[in-house]
């Protein structure tokens, strides 16, 4: 119902056809978002063989994510020091990623991702080396971003070719 108008509103949401001329250039995306955001986006959307709506705002998410997640590396309180909670954080994230992508469940590796920056942030100070998994697992998202983060933890090998860290299971159990 419009409040201007005080007209009933039809809302009608179709798919993306050439023929319809209803597509959404991907080149404006890039333009406007990045490739990782667009990247992101996409595979936080939902599982690959589902119907989706696009929604370009919801890209915007995606890349205040990316940001958050630069800014944590860029953080003064990124410390060689380690801490228990952070270990916990990062050995759970890294579990809990990689047997979401063995399942092709991206979106909600993603989500995971989103959860682990929720818990993380409000810390003290971040262990490089938990920083470290968790850019890892950022990289099949978002790989250019990723790589950078990864060189400012003083990396000098590509994150293409660095082993995943071995999740230890003590870190897994629930007190």
């Amino acid at each position: 119902f419009s409040k201007k108008t005080e007209q009933e509103l039809l809302v009608q949401t179709e798919k993306m056809s050439k023929s319809k001329l209803n597509g959404v250039s991907p080149d404006e995306i890039l333009e406007e978002f990045g490739a990782d955001a667009l990247r992101l986006y996409e595979m936080f959307m939902g599982p690959f063989d589902k119907e989706k709506v696009w929604n370009t705002d919801a890209v915007t998410g995606c890349r205040r994510f990316l940001n958050r997640f630069y800014d944590m590396v860029f953080s003064d309180k990124v410390t060689d020091v380690e801490s228990e909670e952070a270990l916990k954080l990062a050995h759970r994230l890294v579990d809990f990623v990689t047997k979401d992508i063995e399942a092709m469940q991206f979106n909600t590796a993603i989500a995971r991702m989103m959860e682990f920056l929720n818990a993380f942030i409000p810390l003290p100070a971040y262990p490089k080396s938990c920083l470290k998994r968790a850019v890892q697992m950022l990289y099949p998202f978002a790989p250019h971003i990723a790589e950078e983060l990864w060189e400012k933890l003083g990396e000098k090998r590509s994150l293409a070719h660095a082993p995943i860290a071995l999740v230890d299971p003590h870190y897994l159990v629930e007190e």
